[in-house]
């Protein structure tokens, strides 16, 4: 078997496809990894089989793990073994592809088991045992993935693509046994953009109301009362109505109510930026809505392309040109540390791209 996306193994996987004997889970993407860690845990336990959680960390090495994976255990006969290397066993210099200064392999650590050891292990593991491999880092070292990818799956958990949203989305809600409409796998899209774990909370919680009807519907997913956080989709409608007075209004809630102006320009201003210059650019070319939705990977009836049109026929290419670069060295500003005052910053991106332009 060869790398999957974590898209692609987790369809397989609510499909009822029983998992490789060994899945190695590495990525970005936080959420994502511990989703598909719960999904082949849960899919396993279906079959008898029982989760056992170990760590390597700091100066451990992999000797506990081998010796779960070769020893036998009479009251759990068949078992799913998650190992998690945490990024502190990289850091205290516990992992090494290229081994000591002699070509040779280093001891991985006070608690003994090298990685040559526990690939060894990963080869001959019993019929009745799984293991699940989990690196919290971007990417595993090269010579457990190879194994891993001769023998088992290897899942890639990457930040979502805007057409994959909606598609994330539909599968947070078939796994809670529920089907989701069109209009609200929008509304998820719009309002919290690549945030994954935002949209699996908050189809959990609509799911409360639309359990009966086996369905979920944009308006389950709503919310009332003052203190409620504004989503981008009210943000990005009152930017195409031209109404500086209430878009300032819905921004400055948001960060009062908690939300952080970081996570506010990467989650969602850049994307909706990005896609409204994507739209600006074909219609430019006199290219139509289909041309649109279909570079944005959505349907041509989807409110995402409604809302990005309408802003580029407001801002045209080139403001939208300007905000965009604008707003990506925002976001390498704050990661820095280079701009201290982020919410002002932010505000003065939004109030210059709707003074129209220069």
């Amino acid at each position: 078997m060869a790398s999957e996306n974590a898209l692609g193994f987790l369809r397989a996987i609510a499909q009822g496809r029983a998992p490789a004997p060994v899945v190695l889970i590495a990525g970005p993407q936080a959420f994502l990894r511990e989703y598909v860690l719960d999904a082949v845990r849960t899919r396993l336990a279906a079959d008898g089989f029982e989760f056992r959680p170990l760590q390597v960390a700091g100066g451990d090495g992999f000797a506990t793990v081998i010796s779960e994976l070769e020893g036998a255990d009479l009251f759990a006969p068949k078992r799913l073994i998650a190992c998690r290397v945490l990024k502190t066993f990289r850091e205290r210099g516990g992992e090494s592809e290229a081994g000591g200064p002699d070509g040779a392999e280093q001891p991985s650590g006070r608690g003994g088991g090298t990685e040559s050891s526990f690939a060894t292990a990963i080869e001959r593991i019993p019929a009745q045992m799984r293991l699940v491999i989990i690196y919290e880092r971007d990417n595993a070292p090269a010579k457990i993935r190879r194994l891993v990818e001769g023998a088992g799956t290897a899942v890639n958990c990457m930040r979502p693509f805007d057409n994959q949203i909606t598609l994330y989305a539909e599968l947070f809600a078939r796994v809670l046994k529920l089907k989701l409409s069109m209009n609200a796998a929008d509304l998820l899209a719009g309002r919290h953009g690549s945030d994954l774990g935002a949209i699996a909370n908050a189809l959990a919680k609509a799911a409360i109301t639309g359990a009966e009807r086996g369905r979920i519907e944009a308006s389950d997913l709503g919310e009332s009362g003052r203190a409620r956080v504004p989503d981008l989709f009210e943000l990005s409608e009152s930017l195409a109505r031209g109404n500086p007075a209430e878009t300032l209004a819905l921004f400055d809630r948001a960060i009062e109510t908690g939300r952080d102006p970081i996570e506010l320009l990467a989650v969602e201003v850049i994307p909706l930026l990005r896609r409204m210059l994507v739209a600006a650019a074909l219609i430019a070319r006199r290219k139509g809505v289909a041309e649109i939705g279909s570079a944005l990977g959505v349907s041509a009836t989807s409110g995402l392309v409604t809302r990005a049109v309408e802003g580029a026929r407001r801002f045209g290419l080139k403001a939208l040109r300007r905000a965009h670069h604008r707003a990506c060295g925002l976001d390498a500003g704050f990661k820095m540390g280079l701009i201290k005052e982020r919410e002002l910053a932010v505000a003065a991106m939004l109030i210059d791209l709707m003074a129209g332009p220069v």
